[in-house]
């Protein structure tokens, strides 16, 4: 069921979330209920979807095979730490 909901916010938030919208082809109303539907969801679904999404990207990134994660990691922190 659809109902509506009257919302108070600062003038230039509600321009700059209109322009927003715009230009992603989605109405204000549809970004709004997507983020509350995120932030009201349980803490294990939104565990669950952010699995999914990891594993999703999973594979995304090639590493060179001479790639050794240890070495890169202590030169970097050697770098910012003691020099």
């Amino acid at each position: 069921m659809v109902t509506k909901l009257t919302l108070t916010l600062e003038q230039n938030v509600i321009e700059k979330a209109k322009k927003y919208a715009k230009n992603n082809n989605r109405s204000l109303s549809d970004i709004i209920e997507n983020y509350l539907k995120v932030v009201v969801e349980e803490k294990t679904n939104f565990e669950t979807e952010t699995a999914s999404l990891t594993k999703s990207l999973k594979g995304s990134f090639k590493k060179p095979s001479d790639f050794d994660y240890k070495k890169q990691l202590k030169n970097r922190l050697t770098q910012k730490y003691l020099k």
